[in-house]
């Protein structure tokens, strides 16, 4: 496995080897000591979600405010995304900003992400099945969302996403109003 940094703390993408022959491929897609020893994060995921999405849909902009927050590795089985990670730290340089890395079942990459941090994807086509390993079960008490089309963050989303963005996730707070409510995620 090849383990990178993103451009802001606590967000990695992952890139595995394949070995192809005749029969198709095999790749070894997770493994915790791996990213363990590359990045000094302990990845111990307790459940997995797929979604399935249309062309140019958004999903997110979601973190988790459980004391622990909401860890995930993130790798898309059919389709190709735009996947943004969003620093959430008030106390961080890099507050409100975010690393965006293209996710492709062709490729089989993943983005390896520590909890407390925001997420949110763009599928590129139609049918893009997007995997999500998790370090914390889903508790919609501690479920928030910032608005994908917040101007701090200021995400440049490609082509029309008018009715492909989720009326919750529209009308989610933006970064600063989290911020004010102090809704972000504990540090």
């Amino acid at each position: 496995m090849n383990i990178e940094p993103l451009s802001i703390a606590g967000a990695w993408r992952i890139s595995g080897r394949r070995f192809a022959d005749d029969r198709g491929w095999f790749q070894e897609w997770f493994k915790r000591s791996a990213l363990l020893e590359a990045t000094g994060y302990d990845f111990a995921p307790v459940q997995t979600n797929i979604s399935r999405s249309a062309a140019n849909v958004v999903r997110g902009i979601h973190y988790s405010t459980a004391p622990n927050g909401q860890g995930k590795l993130v790798t898309v089985m059919n389709g190709e995304v735009n996947d943004y990670v969003i620093d959430l730290d008030p106390a961080s340089p890099t507050f409100g900003r975010w690393a965006t890395a293209h996710l492709s079942s062709d490729s089989g990459d993943s983005v390896l992400i520590a909890p407390h941090m925001g997420h949110a994807f763009q599928s590129l086509c139609d049918g893009t099945v997007v995997s999500y390993l998790v370090t914390a079960e889903f508790d919609p008490e501690s479920e928030k969302g910032i608005n994908p089309l917040c101007p701090t963050i200021g995400i440049t989303w490609s082509g029309d996403i008018n009715g492909l963005v989720s009326p919750k996730d529209l009308s989610a707070p933006t970064l600063l109003q989290q911020k004010d409510a102090g809704l972000l995620p504990p540090f």
